[in-house]
């Protein structure tokens, strides 16, 4: 029928328009941090030479206070993930950074080939949407009980992603093939583009909710 048809284009382009807005907020994210390593890096002399006046002035107090200061500055854009894929490790880092913002315990474990079959792009969208998930997930708990378990590698020829969220307790209710989302259109959206990208590469997908926790795994082949 042709209202189906016209259906389908609106909501197509509606997820288009959301993932190019979503691309560019990870990029924007992305920049931010190496912005500041990159200022980080280049006040690298000042620091020193500051702390050779305290040091010349035999100030030790000084020196610890601003060892500390300078400790608590580069905590904020360190790069806590080494996975061997640069934009995958951008992602991370940048997402890790949001949820620490949030009161957000991540524990990530990732390994993956520089080189891969799958493109940096789809990458970065399932990536990008599974970490927002979990976050705003994550943001329902109290402080302290706000925690993301992340861990990806390769299983034989196929790149393993899982993602894990801690929940309020309440197993979510499944509506065919998805759980019911709790949250406005971006993240339906979110979920169709993570489904349509799986299934594009011939991947695999599975959502599972269990009392207190969400987890989501993929397997992209790669070869």
């Amino acid at each position: 029928m042709r209202w189906m048809g016209l259906f389908e284009k609106r909501i197509e382009k509606q997820i288009a328009s959301y993932q190019h807005e979503l691309i560019e907020t990870h990029y924007r994210e992305v920049d931010n941090m190496y912005r500041q390593i990159r200022g980080w890096r280049h006040d690298y002399r000042n620091h020193i030479q500051t702390m050779k006046a305290y040091a010349a002035a035999e100030d030790w107090d000084a020196i610890r206070r601003y060892l500390d200061l300078l400790d608590e500055d580069l905590t904020t854009v360190d790069t806590v993930v080494k996975t061997g894929n640069p934009m995958t490790d951008a992602i991370l880092n940048s997402k890790i950074s949001l949820a620490k913002a949030k009161g957000i315990e991540v524990v990530a474990d990732a390994h993956i080939p520089v080189r891969l079959k799958s493109s940096e792009i789809d990458l970065c969208c399932i990536i990008g949407n599974l970490f927002d998930n979990a976050i705003e997930a994550s943001e329902k708990l109290p402080e302290g009980e706000r925690r993301i378990r992340v861990y990806m590698d390769m299983r034989n020829t196929q790149l393993y992603i899982s993602f894990t969220n801690f929940t309020a307790g309440k197993k979510l209710k499944k509506e065919g093939k998805r759980f019911r989302s709790t949250k406005g259109e971006g993240h339906g959206f979110g979920l169709v583009r993570i489904d349509a990208i799986v299934e594009r590469l011939d991947g695999y997908i599975s959502r599972n909710s269990e009392d207190g926790a969400f987890t989501t795994e993929i397997l992209l082949p790669q070869v």
